[in-house]
């Protein structure tokens, strides 16, 4: 009998990647629910920007239940870890003891996720922890996943990147600082096509939108970075959610 275990999922391709290592090379453990924060003021996937259609439409094709954590828009970081613990003790409570995350190689985060696991005598499992992230992505692409970029920071990127296929084409052109699998916050993505799905979500990009973040430099001056977020919409779709007659 497998073990069961849960996923913490953004719907980016890390979560997607981890899913698929789980699925295929840890024959005794079943991911048996994917759980993902959602801003409540927007009803978006946090950081990501996605529509929370799109991600009931992964966990769809997916074939799992899907559990949603309800932030507000930039949480207090009290407020934010009191839903982490409602949720991590709604897992124990149902007899499940491990978490699977898709860091890779954060320490800091990792540490402040076991240390939350922890309080509810939970454990997490990390299956793409301190591999090359070269070698992530390639694993990832070769698989037959695709994945679009839908957050860029600005801190490394431009807008242009911001819409595009994660392809070979697109690492071989990243600038030699920017990882990737973009593991510092680089970009994020929407994943809507690979092995783990039962078929492609067919998907448009529309709207740009910048949101800005002020950052201070050592030197003690002010300079502005942000994010650029583009609209991923499923084909057929509109932008209030309704899908239209073909």
């Amino acid at each position: 009998m497998k073990t069961p275990v849960v996923l913490f999922w953004s719907g980016g391709k890390d979560s997607a990647l981890a899913l698929y290592t789980i699925q295929t090379e840890y024959p005794d453990l079943e991911v048996v629910r994917l759980i993902t924060t959602i801003n409540s003021k927007f009803r978006r996937i946090s950081m990501h920007g996605v529509r929370e259609e799109l991600l009931e439409k992964q966990a769809q094709l997916l074939g799992l239940p899907l559990q949603k954590m309800i932030v507000p828009d930039v949480p207090s970081n009290q407020v934010y870890e009191t839903e982490l613990h409602k949720i991590l003790a709604g897992i124990k409570a149902v007899g499940i003891d491990h978490v699977v995350f898709g860091d890779i190689f954060i320490e800091d985060l990792r540490l402040y996720r076991d240390s939350a696991l922890a309080q509810h005598g939970l454990i997490g499992i990390y299956p793409l922890w301190q591999q090359p992230t070269g070698m992530l992505i390639n694993k990832f692409i070769n698989a037959g996943f695709k994945t679009v970029a839908c957050c860029i920071s600005t801190k490394y990127l431009d807008e242009s990147w911001a819409g595009k296929v994660i392809d070979h084409e697109f690492v071989a052109a990243l600038p030699p600082e920017v990882d990737p699998c973009g593991e510092n916050g680089e970009f994020h993505t929407f994943c809507f096509d690979g092995p783990i799905f039962s078929q492609p979500i067919s998907i448009r990009t529309g709207e740009k939108k910048y949101q800005p973040l002020l950052v201070k430099q050592t030197a003690g001056i002010e300079q502005e970075v942000g994010f650029w977020y583009v609209d991923i919409l499923e084909e057929g779709v509109g932008t209030d959610g309704v899908r239209r007659k073909v």
